[in-house]
């Protein structure tokens, strides 16, 4: 099963990413399109989606489009589920 297919199927679960270059990334995938997933990054401010430039100045698909941290579906190493406890 491709990344992609993953995600897709998995849209409101938390998950563990590791990239290739080993950064890790925890959160709530949001929204999966063929290049990137939207995480909600675990510990973000929430409320923010559809105002100013989005989680941590990522904007997902523009300004304010409020799907939080955009992460290369290419760039993806490994990816896990987070049990609920770290929610």
């Amino acid at each position: 099963m491709s990344h992609y297919e993953f995600c897709k199927q998995h849209i409101g679960h938390p998950v563990k990413i590791v990239t290739r270059s080993g950064e890790v990334h925890r959160g709530v995938i949001k929204h999966v399109n063929r290049s990137r997933v939207f995480i909600d990054p675990l510990g973000s401010p929430r409320n923010l989606g559809g105002y100013g430039q989005g989680y941590y100045g990522y904007g997902g698909f523009g300004f304010g489009s409020g799907f939080g941290l955009g992460i290369a579906l290419g760039a993806i190493a490994s990816i896990a589920f987070l049990p609920f406890f770290f929610w």
